[in-house]
């Protein structure tokens, strides 16, 4: 695995350099109410080309957390990385009306605008490469400047709720009083990778061998830049169903592969974060079922193997 683009950023002049392009009224709302064009600090981004599975599947005893809700960035930011459950573009949508797990940690770390437009102005803003490859994209020290309050409430205007597409049809009243701002910001570092798309019917051996090295190589890179950034400290992912939206992955299937990544990779800690009772019930299901497919040290291949006879499903998206 060979880290192919690195850069450091100055945020005050990265926001000054590239100003973000926001077309959508609540995101305008959002960056002003949190101070977006004030962010500092240095930010470390690196662009990853796919790594190749281990031959033999040794795995880490990672330990495995399964969390309540949604991400919550609690504690602190040294060795502690964030799914961004990306598209192909990275941060491509961060201007938007949607408000998906994408754009609202785009629109919580408002300087991400800022970067996409670096990024593209050189070149660098894909996790794919030209043949679909994946080419993980990691940032590291972005300010968190506002929690974004997406659950229903309907005493401050969100009866449904401002995930998704509910975000563009809400008031501004109810956007405003969404948002808590965060004084001072604390820092946050996000692994921004592509989930598969478009599948049907069962998932096929080489669909499942894909999504294990774009998760591997993204969980892999977070232990190297762990290593760099902060020497000695322990390296911890924080996830959840990632492509399981839009995309309409399989929960069980996802939490499989990301355990196994996460494990493949030499880990030391996953958060898993389930939402709610059925995503709970859907990790437990997928936890158990690798249980009973491992084999102890073996071919990765075979293990691979194992897994495509369990014959899971694509679902269908969620229309967010």
């Amino acid at each position: 695995m060979r880290c192919s683009f690195r850069r450091d950023y100055d945020a005050a002049t990265l926001v000054r350099t590239h100003p973000p392009r926001l077309r959508s009224a609540h995101k305008e709302l959002v960056y002003e109410l949190c101070g977006g064009a004030a962010t500092t600090g240095p930010i470390a981004v690196t662009r990853w080309e796919a790594g190749a599975l281990p031959a033999t599947a040794e795995l880490a005893a990672t330990d495995i957390a399964l969390m309540a809700g949604h991400f919550d960035y609690a504690g602190g930011d040294a060795g502690v990385w964030h799914l961004n459950f990306a598209d192909p573009h990275v941060f491509a949508y961060y201007g938007s009306q949607l408000l998906a797990q994408d754009e609202l940690q785009c629109a919580e770390h408002p300087v991400l605008g800022s970067l996409r437009e670096a990024l593209v102005a050189e070149g660098a803003a894909l996790t794919e490469d030209e043949a679909g490859a994946p080419t993980p994209v990691l940032v590291a020290g972005i300010e968190r400047r506002c929690t974004i309050e997406t659950a229903p409430d309907p005493a401050v205007g969100r009866p449904h709720g401002l995930y998704g597409n509910r975000f563009a049809t809400a008031s501004a009243d109810a956007v405003r009083a969404a948002v808590r701002v965060h004084r001072p910001p604390p820092r946050s570092n996000l692994i921004a990778i592509a989930a598969p798309s478009g599948g049907r019917g069962e998932y096929v051996r080489r669909e499942i061998e894909t999504i294990l090295v774009t998760a591997y190589t993204g969980f892999a890179a977070a232990l190297s830049e762990t290593e760099r950034l902060w020497p000695g400290t322990p390296t911890e992912i924080r996830t959840g169903f990632w492509g399981c939206g839009a995309f309409g992955g399989n929960r069980q299937l996802m939490t499989i592969l990301q355990l196994l990544a996460a494990r493949l990779a030499g880990i030391s800690r996953l958060a898993f974060y389930a939402f709610d009772d059925a995503g709970r019930a859907d990790f437990a299901a997928g936890s158990k079922a690798l249980e009973q497919v491992l084999r102890g040290s073996e071919p990765t291949a075979e293990l691979i193997e194992r897994i495509a006879d369990l014959d899971y499903c694509w679902g269908t998206s969620d229309g967010n």
